[in-house]
């Protein structure tokens, strides 16, 4: 079941905080535990367990407590990021005494880098603090290029300053070829790509005009095979923003300023590209006989500059599924309920006609706006 090891390979900051919850106490015994089949064997020998758990046994005055330490490592199962690990921590601190018969979770925290635990156990939501950054947000450039039915100088340098900006982002490698299957893998399954995406049409009781259920189905089973083809393409993985949209963009000036980064900041540049340029679209639905002139040429300069930025031949390879996601994502009930059906429409044929092609190619997005 377990291996005895000297205390000494428990974090330091163990013994302290467990004089916090059993003052007094002191170390009977530490037992590294396996996986509960050391001695199976043949094919139901379980060869991986999720967790790293250490047996540790106290005395104190009140009697002898027998707790367990669990911390996790990373792996390929959705653990591969630490926010990933804490949120199973989290979890399991929030869970286990919602079962009945299941042991008690007697604290959760973290491990500092001098080995201090620092317990989370009374705490509620988690929060953030950044920066605040002067500027407006991009998508108002947009809205008015598309009123106007004009993109001036000022526009182009803009569009052609954010593809500038993601050949820098994605100039930079990702740390590991599993981060680049994980990228695919939450692009089609979790709740905030095309699965989750996906569910939100049919969270009304009524069809949603332009989209009904059958239509959303087929564009998820068909971003699934593009998932199952392209997933193993490593040596495409790339450091990326993960949520580069109009209004996660701010322009003070010439100089653009971006806001959260998200998906673990790394993955398959496409889903950056196909993020921005898929609003170029979106934006032009209201005036779409000022496009030529106006968003078009945006959308144009847009794809034009990041192949100049960045020379990425196999782009168009792979980007399909993430227009999918993203035109999914502008043509949502729940994100945008006052879209009109037809426009609904424009925007899915778009999608279908992408996922169709072997190739993407620029031309067939005015083809959304006829």
């Amino acid at each position: 079941m377990g291996m005895p090891l000297p205390s000494g390979v428990l974090p330091p900051g163990l013994l302290e905080r467990l004089s916090v919850l059993h003052p007094g106490a002191r170390v009977l015994s530490v037992t590294r535990l396996g996986t509960g089949d050391a001695n199976a064997t043949g094919g139901t020998a379980k060869g991986l367990g999720y967790g790293r758990p250490i047996r540790v046994v106290l005395e104190a005055d009140e009697g002898l407590f027998d707790l367990v330490l669990h911390t996790a490592q990373p792996d390929g199962f959705g653990h591969d990021r630490r926010s990933d690990r804490v949120a199973e921590m989290l979890l399991a601190w929030d869970t286990f005494g919602a079962i009945p018969r299941h042991v008690r979770a007697t604290d959760v925290g973290m491990i500092d880098g001098s080995g201090t635990l620092i317990s989370l156990a009374n705490t509620g939501e988690a929060y953030l603090l950044s920066r605040w950054a002067e500027g407006t947000p991009y998508a108002l450039d947009l809205r008015r290029v598309s009123r106007e039915g004009r993109a001036s100088d000022e526009d182009v340098r803009r569009a052609r300053a954010l593809a500038t900006l993601l050949g820098e982002i994605h100039a930079g490698h990702g740390s590991q070829p599993l981060a680049y299957t994980r990228a695919w893998r939450d692009l089609v399954g979790s709740g905030e790509g095309i699965a989750g995406i996906a569910d939100g049409y049919s969270a009304e009781d009524a069809e949603v005009p332009g989209a009904p259920p059958g239509r959303i189905e087929a564009i998820e089973s068909a971003c699934l095979g593009w998932r199952h083809r392209h997933r193993h393409r490593a040596d495409r993985l790339r450091r990326t923003h993960g949520d580069f949209h109009p209004f996660n963009v701010l322009f003070h000036g010439a100089d653009p300023v971006l806001l959260d980064t998200s998906r673990g900041s790394e993955g398959e540049p496409a889903d950056d590209v196909a993020c921005m340029a898929i609003n170029f679209l979106f934006f032009g639905l209201e005036h779409r006989a000022s496009w030529e002139s106006g968003l078009g040429r945006l959308w144009r300069e847009f794809f034009d500059a990041y192949q100049v930025a960045r020379s990425d031949p196999g782009l168009y390879d792979v980007i399909a599924p993430f227009f999918a996601w993203r035109g999914l994502v502008v043509s949502s009930p729940a994100w945008y309920p006052h879209m009109s059906a037809a426009d609904r429409d424009r925007i899915l044929r778009f999608v279908e006609r992408v996922l169709a092609a072997e190739r993407f190619d620029p031309a067939m997005g005015p083809e959304a706006m006829r």
